[in-house]
């Protein structure tokens, strides 16, 4: 198994990326409110006695260390919210007992990650014979120092298995209790192109929608568009 000192370290740099996410997850405002962590606390401490759908709204915040919120950048809430609304069945890096900011470099790249996911999913649920879904495209400015780089390992090794998450989810599990940034890698589902897994939104800083998009399915995703963009 591959270790994560066994991989360079990426050097300071600011990286633009892209992601997907499901339009029916919006904004939690909370994050997106405050400018540093004193202000979270008295606020969050505020509404917690009047908003009764907070825990829902801002997840489990004992997930994320909130010295590790990136508070005052423009869309914290998209940063924050896969660490604190983490997906029980997990990830390629994450076993589900912890989030992960997956980063595409390109937005064709969080298309092509994120349909090969739907498709997977929905191909299970049974009578489903036409369907859309709607996301919300993420452009995120980011640094990617402190990251390890795993795009000197060749596709043949267990950690690209196309859908056996054994050996990643342990490389992944490596790099967040040596305290590593996240992870550079090859995109799996859009050969030639780069991902990243951010173990910590720290190093956010701007993340914002850019467009809206479809995916429509008829017994497979059949077709992917474009329904707006934001300037």
């Amino acid at each position: 198994m591959v270790k994560p000192e066994a991989l360079p370290e990426r050097p300071a740099q600011t990286v633009t990326g892209y992601r997907l996410i499901n339009s029916k997850f919006p904004p939690i405002a909370l994050f997106d409110d405050v400018a540093d962590e004193s202000e979270f606390a008295a606020l969050h401490a505020l509404q917690a006695l009047t908003n009764p759908r907070l825990q829902n709204e801002a997840g489990n915040l004992a997930l994320l260390p909130t010295c590790e919120i990136p508070f005052g950048i423009r869309g914290c809430s998209y940063a924050v919210a896969p660490f604190t609304h983490v997906n029980p069945d997990g990830s390629r890096f994450s076993d589900g007992s912890f989030g992960v900011l997956y980063v595409a470099d390109l937005l064709a790249t969080a298309i092509a990650e994120v349909k090969y996911h739907q498709q997977a999913y929905w191909q299970n649920v049974e009578g489903l014979h036409f369907e859309r879904f709607v996301f919300r495209g993420l452009k995120c400015i980011f640094d990617e120092r402190g990251c390890r780089d795993a795009k000197g390992l060749e596709y043949s090794h267990p950690v690209y298995a196309p859908d056996d998450y054994h050996y990643s989810r342990a490389l992944g599990w490596s790099i967040r209790e040596a305290c590593s940034a996240g992870l550079r890698y090859r995109s799996v589902r859009e050969p030639g192109a780069t991902c990243w897994a951010l173990m910590t939104p720290i190093h956010v800083r701007d993340i914002v929608q850019t467009t809206h998009l479809e995916m429509i399915w008829n017994g497979r995703v059949t077709q992917v568009n474009r329904l707006s963009a934001c300037h």
